[in-house]
């Protein structure tokens, strides 16, 4: 924590934070909103697990959804504090929206600007939106998720980082399991086990739950020292990008759903690299498109 007095941007000894959260009852909305909370040492643990709610304001830490984190740096002890949160949610009902979190962050800094230190973002598409409405020009630390193109880039800029989800490896394992199902051998061909033209995976870019019978992308953090790596989103994932035979695989017909063809990382990231593996993997796929208004991440 060499920049610990850096953070603090006020000297007040609360490390103050505000989190944008994208969609109040979706799984990923509420497993990024307990990690941040989790790792921030501010988690509320109820019988139903650590607290997912947004808590509105809370610069007295009075909420009841979340507690002061605490954190001692060179003998010094500071307060970890969710000054405020709130599910970015549009007036069409749209959820993970950019520019509410672009307006909620003008609204928090209209009232308690000093004391925002770090910023956490449910995806990158609302951590950009606060960075470049008011964290950037303010240097204070903005985190995302997604590893979008965009915000990647931003990382030189002072946006201060994101997660990769592995989309290459995602789409990968989406498409590999198809193939193996329609070939009718060993669903791990390609994955735990190398096929014939030599695609495979190693354990620390994916796992596999036996329980509920899926293949996991792993996350990786992107920063300062890795960004370099990541700016290309749509990049296939070399240790499985080589072309299948098609005599042992013919081409087959597929039809795939884009869940949320105008999201920032489901049509900008995800679908071009589906449509990079599915040559690689002999398969002719038809993806449909569309927009839910509901939700957007």
């Amino acid at each position: 924590m060499k920049n610990i007095a850096k953070i603090d941007r006020n000297d007040d000894g609360i490390i103050g934070y505000v989190l944008a959260i994208g969609d109040v009852g979706h799984n990923d909305s509420i497993a990024r909103t307990r990690g941040v909370r989790e790792a921030l040492g501010t988690a509320f643990k109820g019988s139903g697990g650590i607290n997912s709610e947004p808590v509105g304001t809370n610069v007295e830490g009075k909420a009841k959804a979340v507690k002061d984190g605490e954190l001692e740096v060179n003998g010094k002890k500071y307060i970890i504090r969710e000054l405020a949160s709130q599910e970015m949610k549009n007036n069409s009902g749209a959820t993970w929206d950019a520019a509410t979190a672009g307006n909620a962050i003008g609204t928090w800094a209209s009232s308690f600007a000093d004391k925002i230190d770090v910023i956490a973002s449910n995806n990158d598409g609302m951590g950009m939106s606060i960075f470049n409405s008011w964290s950037k020009d303010n240097k204070v630390p903005t985190f995302g998720y997604d590893a979008n193109s965009d915000a990647v880039a931003a990382i030189k800029d002072g946006y201060g980082g994101t997660i990769s989800q592995h989309a290459d490896v995602q789409a990968y394992l989406t498409l590999r399991v198809l193939r193996n199902s329609l070939d009718g051998v060993d669903i791990d061909t390609g994955i735990g086990k190398a096929d014939e033209a030599g695609n495979s995976l190693s354990s620390d870019v994916y796992t596999y739950n036996a329980d509920q019978r899926s293949y996991y992308a792993l996350n990786v953090a992107v920063t300062g020292d890795n960004y370099k790596d990541f700016t290309d989103s749509t990049k296939i994932y070399e240790p499985v990008s080589h072309q299948l035979d098609k005599k042992t695989s013919p081409e087959k017909k597929v039809w795939l759903n884009i869940y949320n063809s105008a999201d920032n990382f489901l049509g900008s990231t995800y679908q071009p690299l589906l449509e990079k593996y599915d040559d690689l993997l002999n398969l002719k796929v038809e993806y449909i498109g569309f927009v839910h208004f509901g939700r957007n991440f």
